[in-house]
Formats: C-alpha cells, sequence, structure tokens
C-alpha cells in the first residue's frame, strides 16, 4: 500500500506535470480553497485531539496556511525564474545563472501540535518547488489525519500528493522506499531513525526539531508586558509548541515579581478555573501527560500545579528556584510547566545557555539594545526573538528551522521553495573565441599561466562598468583571441587601468 502510493507519486511527477507553473499554482489554490472550505472540519477534528477551540483554530494553524500559500501563488514566477550571477573575466561573454528545478518526491511527515501548520506548510514548499510530495500526518493526532486523508484529494492532485496515514509500523514501511528528500517536523529520538533510514539512499533531509528554549529576562525591561507574553507563548496550545519558551533565567531579586506577573495573566488569560476555558487545551494523550507529571519530581510548585489523568488536564503550572539538574531540566518539556532558575548575570545566563545543546528558539526580555546584540552574537539557537515569543514563526521573510540538536534545513516563504528546489549552477558558452582557451591547452608555458592567473584571479565589476568601458574590454578579448602574445605586456596594462 506504502509502497504502490510512492511509485504512483513518482510516475505522476515523472509525467513533467509538476514542472509547469501554471499547474503548480492551479494546485496550490486548490490547497488554499480546501482551507477555506473545510474549517468546520479542520476545527472538529482539532477538538477532538487537543480540545483547540474554535478561534483558536484559524489563530494557531490555517491562517499561517493562507498567507503561506498565498505568498507562494504570488512569488512562485519569480522564484522559479533563472537568476543571473555575477560573471568573471572568464565568463564576461558566457551565460551564467542558477536554475530552480524539482527534487522529484518529498516524503511530508508532520507532528501533532499544530498538525495543519508543520504538516501543510512543508507541503507549500514542495508544491511550489515542483515535487510531487507524500503526505504523512502523524497518527498521533488521529481525528486531524483522518480529515486529511479524506478530504485532501478532493482538492488536489491525488497521485501527486498522496495522503498516507498510519503508525510506527505504516511509517517504517514507508521509510523504507526511496524519497528525494525527506522533510520531518518531531523529536529528535525519530529524527535519528529518519536519518538511518535516508542514508541508505543518500536522501537529504530537513529536520524540524525542537529542545529546551531559553528565556532570559533581563532586571532592564518593562517586567509587566514581558511575562504577558512569556505567558501566552508557555501556556498556548497547553505548552505543546516546539518554540515555547522552556524555561525562564532571570536575577534571584526578580523571581517573586515574575512569579506574580504570570500568575496574574493565567487568570487573565484562562479565568480562574482554566480547566473550564474553552481557549486552554490538553495534553495530546495519557503517555505524555504521565512524562510531564513525572518531571516535577524534586521541583517546587508556585503556580498551578492541577490535573487530572482521565481528562489528560494538566493546569498553567510555575516552578521556582529549579536546579539545572532537576528533572524537569534534563528534556524538553513540551507541556505547561514553566521552570524558573535564577543567574546573577547575563554572562551566567549566556554560560548556562552554551553548556547545553543548541535550542530552537532564544528569547530575551530586555530594553538594552546592546545587551540583546551581545547575546545574538555569543550564544547559538536556531532563532532569535527579543521582547516577544513564537512570533517569528510567522515572519515569513526569515527561515524557520533549528541548528545542531534543533534541526537542520528550514522552511517558510523562499526558503521552503529553495530547500526544496536543487539550485543547479548552469554555464552556457559558444563554440566560438577559441583563441582565449589556448592558455588552459597543453603544452602549458610560463606565458599561458600568467594570462590564467591574470583571468581567473582578476575582479572586474561588471555592473560598474560604463557601456564604452565594456566594450574595451571586448577589444581586448578580440586581441586575446587573435593571439597578440607579443604584445602581452602592452595588453595586460591596459586591462588593469580600465
Amino acid at each position: 500500500m506504502k509502497q504502490k502510493a510512492v511509485d504512483r507519486a513518482r510516475k505522476a511527477f515523472l509525467t513533467g506535470r509538476s514542472k509547469s507553473l501554471e499547474y503548480r499554482i492551479t494546485q496550490l489554490k486548490n490547497l488554499l480553497r480546501f482551507v477555506k472550505e473545510r474549517q468546520m472540519e479542520i476545527s472538529e477534528g482539532l477538538k477532538k485531539d487537543l480540545r483547540r477551540s474554535e478561534c483558536g483554530t484559524p489563530l494557531y494553524e490555517t491562517l499561517g496556511l493562507e498567507s503561506e500559500i498565498n505568498l507562494a501563488v504570488r512569488n512562485l514566477k519569480q522564484w522559479a525564474a533563472p537568476r543571473p550571477v555575477s560573471k568573471s573575466m572568464m565568463t564576461i561573454s558566457d551565460q551564467v545563472y542558477i536554475q530552480p528545478e524539482p527534487l522529484g518526491v518529498v516524503l511530508v511527515i508532520g507532528a501533532w501540535n499544530y498538525p495543519w501548520a508543520v504538516t501543510i506548510g512543508p507541503l507549500v514548499g514542495a508544491m511550489a518547488a515542483g515535487n510531487a510530495a507524500v503526505i504523512k500526518p502523524s497518527e498521533v493526532s488521529s481525528h486531524t489525519s483522518k480529515v486529511m486523508e479524506d478530504l485532501l484529494p478532493l482538492y488536489l492532485d491525488k497521485e501527486l500528493y498522496p495522503v498516507v496515514t498510519g503508525g510506527v509500523t505504516e511509517t517504517q514501511e514507508l521509510l523504507k522506499q526511496r524519497f528525494d528528500h525527506i522533510f520531518y517536523t518531531g523529536n529528535g529520538t525519530v529524527a535519528k531513525i529518519i536519518m538511518e533510514a535516508a542514508a541508505k539512499h543518500l536522501t537529504p533531509t530537513t529536520l524540524e526539531l525542537g529542545g529546551k528554549s531559553p528565556c532570559y529576562i533581563d532586571k532592564n525591561c518593562d517586567l509587566s508586558i514581558a511575562c504577558r507574553r512569556i505567558a501566552w507563548g508557555k501556556y498556548s496550545n497547553c505548552g505543546q509548541t516546539c518554540i515555547a519558551p522552556d524555561y525562564i533565567l532571570c536575577d534571584p531579586s526578580m523571581q517573586d515579581r515574575v512569579i506574580e506577573e504570570i500568575k496574574k495573566n493565567i487568570k487573565e488569560f484562562y479565568t480562574e478555573d482554566p480547566k473550564k476555558c474553552q481557549d486552554y487545551g490538553r495534553i495530546i494523550n495519557q503517555r505524555h501527560f504521565k512524562r510531564l507529571m513525572a518531571l516535577l519530581d524534586g521541583s517546587t510548585i508556585a503556580v498551578g500545579g492541577e490535573n487530572e489523568e482521565s481528562e489528560c488536564y494538566i493546569g498553567p503550572t510555575v516552578l521556582r528556584d529549579v536546579k539545572p539538574d532537576a528533572k524537569v531540566m534534563q528534556e524538553e518539556i513540551f507541556g505547561p510547566l514553566l521552570p524558573i532558575l535564577t543567574v546573577s548575570s547575563a554572562d551566567e545566563a549566556i554560560k548556562f545557555i552554551n553548556q547545553r545543546e543548541k535550542p530552537l528558539a532564544l528569547y530575551i526580555f530586555s530594553s538594552d539594545n546592546k545587551l540583546i546584540k551581545r547575546m545574538i552574537a555569543e550564544t547559538s539557537s536556531g532563532g532569535v526573538l527579543a521582547n516577544d515569543c513564537l512570533m517569528h514563526f510567522s515572519v515569513t521573510s526569515l527561515p524557520f528551522g533549528g541548528v545542531g540538536n534543533s534541526g537542520m534545513g528550514h522552511y517558510h516563504g523562499k526558503y521552503g521553495f529553495d530547500n526544496l528546489s536543487h539550485l543547479r549552477g548552469c554555464l552556457i558558452k559558444q563554440l566560438k573565441m577559441e583563441g582565449v582557451n589556448k592558455m588552459r591547452y597543453p603544452p602549458h608555458t610560463a606565458d599561458k599561466l600568467g594570462w590564467a592567473r591574470f583571468f581567473i584571479l582578476k575582479h572586474v565589476d561588471f555592473g560598474s562598468l560604463g557601456r564604452m568601458a565594456l566594450l574595451a574590454l571586448m577589444a581586448v578579448f578580440v586581441a586575446v583571441i587573435l593571439q597578440v602574445t607579443d604584445n602581452y605586456t602592452h595588453v595586460k596594462h591596459f586591462i588593469l587601468n580600465t
């Protein structure tokens, strides 16, 4: 079954229909129509999977997709066009450009936490780039997976873009097939399995992972606004966000006020009883519920901690005086638990961050622009956001992706198109002007080496040259072609002074 879907996708790709820009645009518009027309089904699936509210679905999932699709449709002709590059003395009369071309068949393996954004988002890049794409939604968000399986084929070319569902066994079977790129969103453990399977076919991968994204709060900031934005970033989707602030670093003197401000915002966002609030979600399943509850061992709860296993409910929780060796600091939390660790200075915060794996995001709250720039310069992370949380994900003009343990590759907008294209270098010469090539043909001589050194190493900004200067250069080339080697020194002096 899985092999047949892949074979059909490859056969469809080989027909060449996805190379047509008009066909790609039509398919992207069909995808946009699906997102708009099937809001009810999308919302119902997310409510069953994550207890996502009706207004939360467009806010966290489909509005971003609509923006991404519209951007691709508007810019596809420009993205797919040949891209001229700078020329050298050796290529002045040649055509030199980059031609983006489709890779082939791409496997998109989505995640369950934002199943539309992180499954269909990469699909937009794959479609825009002219690839066929096998879509594998996460089986954990089973209701959403069913919506994709049933409804996407009604809108898209079902041969080019098949939806394949199933669990671990089905995914393992799928990974045995040969793809031209694998795009995976999820955790590092599964990512290693995917890379191992991809290596057998030398298949490149994009891995959108996660990690423990630090949130440093400087003394020099508006703490009330900072904590409001942190509370929103942390507890949206019940903390199940790959770029959620994983923990806070702040001065010991700030800890009590940080706790109070976050507590105030929890009440404002989710009422006195978040369990009854329609905007506060649930943990995806009991396995993750138990994992999160185990992370609380040995930590002091300052806010929240309420839970109910039968409903997979854990209330917004803040932990105080957390130690670096605490259980909650040993893995990505991916839930509504917010540890606070105290550091005495920005230096200590930078050291703490750099002693750990590179995170997917780094958050800095400060009114000191020099400090922000310093932390950017002295740390490494997939992305950086100062004085807010999560919002960099929505900026399509920025690449989104990880580094090191938080992933590899990137997407969004043109970056997704380029990531899922082969950027083919093209040089088109003519079967003329053979005289200029004599410097590279045997027998090799000192004179030929001198000319080769000059033509290869001499840099000329052709963009700034006037028409007459360019003609003068071409005249020199003609002289070279006519093998005026007896005037070698004079010609070289002329070019150097042009």
